[in-house]
């Protein structure tokens, strides 16, 4: 480090002691009765005048060991650097960055009126353009789709700030395309819909057979980042990723009152899965779930830091020799003795799936659960299907406490 290197950082330390002193004093002035009685109270004093003076410092650090999280929410002007949030992903869908590249589309409009020529300022106008977007809300909405938002390559959809709902209708289609990143969004009660004409971008429309009332439909995509949503009562999957998906993640959301809440895989048949690669991570799978958290086919799954706290049946199954590797996640069973084993083959002959590479390694099992491991644990599958460092399970209350959408406010950290 130079001489004036080093100068700068010990004013640096000059100026940071002065506030912490100056803020200790003024505490202690204010408070001098409690601190009689209380000596303890001046170490606390002190703790929150360093933690004050964190937050200042924006980078350094959130606190909660997300990485995700302590990537961008401790800036208090989050909406003035917003893009920065397509720096943060991690894992397999690492390398999306949806509308990083281009200009901030404002959604004006909540109505969907014509899923052929959408119009100027509604969020169907701005997913189907061809340039890079970066998607925001002017306002709180509800936005009740009339056909699936069939999206195309290169946007973010970033309901940070606001309230944002899709629902009541069909809800978000992403098919064959790429870098793509959702955030900040309730996606809930889809439903099915179709047998119509949807525009998917400015120059093709086409006929849309029925879809299934997914909440996000990943076909054919890749670099596909889903954050901080929270999806409930969808008519099918909540997040499914099916026929050649691949590169993606599904971080920080919360799921809650739904069956089959996430679909990975198209079919035992379909080989061509065998290449899909997604990571979970640091989401919460809360009340009312009963199953497929996830069920995964032929590809490379890692389940990493995630909080499972409700099944009906089962959290995570598979079939067609898929690779899973669950890594310090909590796992709580079931008051229901039936349901205490958190994985289940869909082939129940085990010389079917006694080879299949399904590990648990520092997950955390409460009230009975247990989770049944297969295959020879070879390092190259398992190499295939690690995609970021496991937190260790003790940690996973502070990874998912925050997990699906937060309540953003402009001039604060978020």
């Amino acid at each position: 480090m130079g001489i004036r290197s080093f100068k700068i950082w010990i004013m640096l330390a000059m100026a940071l002691a002065a506030l912490l002193f100056a803020n200790v004093c003024s505490a202690t002035q204010s408070n001098s009765s409690a601190v009689e009685k209380d000596p303890d109270s001046i170490a606390e004093m002190v703790q929150k005048s360093i933690n004050s003076t964190r937050r200042e410092l924006a980078y350094l650090s959130c606190g909660t060991g997300n990485p995700i999280d302590d990537c961008w929410r401790c800036d208090p002007n989050w909406q003035n650097n917003r893009k920065r949030l397509a720096d943060c992903a991690i894992g397999f869908g690492r390398n999306a960055i949806g509308g990083k590249n281009g200009r901030f589309y404002v959604v004006t409009d909540p109505g969907d009126y014509d899923a052929v020529n959408p119009r100027p300022g509604t969020l169907r106008h701005a997913v189907i353009q061809t340039e890079p977007l970066w998607i925001i809300f002017q306002r709180s909405m509800v936005i009740q789709l009339k056909e699936e938002l069939i999206m195309n390559s290169f946007k973010t959809i970033d309901g940070r700030g606001v309230n944002v709902h899709i629902a009541n209708g069909p809800c978000i289609t992403v098919q064959y395309v790429t870098n793509i990143i959702i955030h900040g969004i309730h996606i809930h009660d889809c439903k099915p819909a179709g047998n119509a004409m949807v525009r998917d971008s400015p120059t093709h429309y086409g006929w849309r057979t029925m879809c299934d009332g997914d909440g996000v439909s990943i076909f054919g995509g890749s670099h596909i980042w889903v954050d901080h949503c929270s999806l409930s009562r969808c008519a099918d999957g909540l997040i499914d990723a099916i026929m050649g998906s691949t590169a993606i993640t599904i971080s920080n959301n919360h799921f809650a009152h739904h069956n089959e809440v996430m679909l990975l895989g198209h079919s035992d048949s379909y080989t061509q899965d065998v290449n899909m690669q997604v990571t979970i991570a640091f989401n919460h799978f809360g009340a009312g779930l009963v199953q497929r958290m996830p069920r995964c086919r032929h590809g490379y799954f890692h389940v990493v830091n995630n909080d499972y706290t409700h099944w009906e049946m089962y959290a995570i199954g598979g079939s067609a020799n898929p690779t899973i590797n669950s890594q310090g996640n909590r796992y709580l069973a079931p008051i229901n003795p039936f349901a205490k084993e958190v994985t289940k083959r869909e082939d129940f002959n085990p010389s079917e799936w006694e080879h299949w590479n399904w590990r648990s390694e520092g997950d955390l099992m409460l009230n009975g659960a247990f989770f049944t491991p297969s295959g020879a644990g070879a390092s190259s599958s398992y190499a295939k299907a690690s995609s970021l460092g496991a937190r260790p399970s003790s940690m996973v209350g502070a990874l998912t406490g925050n997990a699906g959408v937060l309540g953003c406010k402009t001039g604060s950290h978020c």
